[in-house]
Parts: C-alpha cells; structure tokens; sequence
C-alpha cells in the first residue's frame, strides 16, 4: 500500500512541476516581443499587415516604416502553409485594429507544406486561438491533447525557441543578411523545376481569408516576392497558380518575380538580403502597393 501512496505522490509532483514550468513559460510567451505573442497580446494598431512564409520576411519592416511612415505588423515565419496563415490572419483581424492594407506573398500556397508540422509548433499559442487548436485538433491531434495533459509539452518547438528569443527584443529586423554563394550562382542550372502544388480546397482557404479581410476594410495586396533572375526559368507552373487565385479571390496577384536583378541583393534563389529587400520595397512603393502615410490620408 506505501508503494502505491509512493507512486500517486510522485504523479502528483510531476504534474505540479509540469504546471508550474508551464505558468513560467507561459509568461514568457505574454512578455514576449515575438510577432504571434503581440498577436495574442497587448494591442499592436499597425496599418500594414504583412504574411508569407520565410520569402515574406522579405517585406523588411525597419525600412518599411522608414519610407512610409506607417506602422508594420509581419505573420510571416519559415515554411507557413495557407491554412495556419487562415487562423493567424483571421485572429490578428478579431483581435487588434484592422490594418489599412495587408500584403502576401503566395508562395505559400503549396500543399507540400501542409503536413501540420508547423502547426504543432504553435501548440503553445494554442491556448490563446480556438482556431490554432482546431488547426491541431484536425491535423495533429496526438500533440494536442499532449499538451493538455502537459502543459510543458506545448514549448518543446522551434517558435518557442524563437519566442524566448525575443522576449526582451523586437523581431522586426529578422532577414537573413547574406550574399548568395558563387557556388550557387554556378550551380542555378542544375536545380529542379519549381512547382506549387496546391489544390482547390487551398484556394478556397485564401479566398475566405481575403473576404473575412475586405469585409474589416482592409486593402489586400497578393503579390509574388522577387526569386533569383536565374531561378526564375525554374519556377514550373506560377502562372497557372496566379490564374486560379485571380479566379477565386477576385484579385490580380502582382508579379514581382524579377524585379530585383543584383546578384548580390539575395541570400539564395528564393531570398533576397536585406539589401534586396531594400531594393524590392521600393519597387513596391512605385507600384502604389506600399502608399505613405499621406497617401493613406493618415496625417
């Protein structure tokens, strides 16, 4: 009878040491400077949303903020697929002030993508979003109930490193900051064709999001950020992919594929630096994409 009273009290350390390291982390989460913890957080009010998976940290927000004067938000992080951007976007519209334009990148309409493994690494912002736990719920539901039972499980992830990372700091200025490799530069020939791979289910996903933004009064700008010149014959079927979001979201998807040319403005043949970046927004700003504040009548 000891042994069992021994094994019960040990279930019930274990547990209350899961909760308190979960209340701990959980605070970090809240204080946090990363994107998704201001999300969830205190009011951010931007007047640009941006989304996109890593190629939309292309939309570099110190320079944005620079040249137009206007306020920045960024959804964007490595490898997003459009249905955890749905529950991201959709929660920054009910949560804080509709931004007066959101622009995304759509190379994340790729169905590759959408294995729900970066969803998981949401798990624990998942308390704050019904729409990220449904996500989980639908797609992974082995961690989510993993990290109902412990609340602990829900940091063990990449996004929490990140979000612990920038617990004291700003993510604004997060862009890769290097110069393609001449390496790459010789190798671009012999790289696959590039090819979305996307379905209808996909496309209705981002038609609903542009609407649920429209029917807030935000501007939505789809565009498809710069690849390296040479890459750009790789690229297999991005017409196609423009077409059918042109047919089901009404708008015309702007095509900024080549509109940066240095070599030494990218990182690789799907990134541009931070100079590229520079060099991007500003043909964004020319093309009435980005306005100033003036020109949003904000003054």
């Amino acid at each position: 009878m000891k042994k069992a009273y021994w094994i019960f009290a040990l279930i019930g350390l274990a547990l209350l040491g899961d909760r308190l390291g979960g209340m701990v982390l959980s605070k970090i989460t809240e204080e946090s400077q990363f994107r998704y913890s201001r999300l969830y957080g205190d009011k951010v009010d931007s007047d640009i949303l941006f989304v996109g998976n890593s190629r939309g940290l292309s939309f570099f927000q110190p320079y944005v903020e620079e040249k137009t004067g206007l306020s920045t938000a960024n959804l964007s992080y490595n490898g997003m697929p459009i249905d955890l951007a749905v529950s991201l976007v959709e929660d920054y519209l009910d949560r804080q002030q509709p931004p007066k334009v959101m622009v995304m990148d759509i190379s994340l309409m790729d169905s590759l993508r959408m294995d729900n493994k970066l969803a998981t690494q949401f798990n624990h912002y998942s308390p704050y979003s019904e729409r990220l736990s449904e996500l989980l719920k639908d797609g992974a539901i082995n961690d989510y109930y993993a990290g109902k039972v412990s609340h602990l499980y829900r940091y063990n992830s990449e996004v929490f490193q990140r979000t612990f990372f920038y617990w004291k700091k700003s993510d604004k200025d997060w862009l890769l900051d290097r110069v393609i490799s001449p390496s790459m530069v010789s190798d671009v020939e012999k790289q696959q064709i590039l090819r979305f791979h996307y379905d209808q289910k996909m496309l209705d996903k981002l038609a609903g999001m542009v609407s649920y933004a429209t029917q807030k009064g935000v501007k939505v700008e789809l565009v498809v950020n710069p690849y390296f010149p040479a890459f750009v014959p790789k690229i297999g079927n991005l017409d196609s992919l423009m077409a059918d979001i042109n047919k089901a979201t009404g708008l015309t998807v702007k095509n900024f594929e080549n509109a940066v040319t240095e070599t030494e403005a990218f990182g690789d043949y799907q990134h541009v630096n931070k100079q590229g970046a520079r060099l991007y927004l500003d043909k964004l700003m020319e093309a009435g994409v980005l306005e100033t504040r003036s020109g949003l009548n904000l003054d």
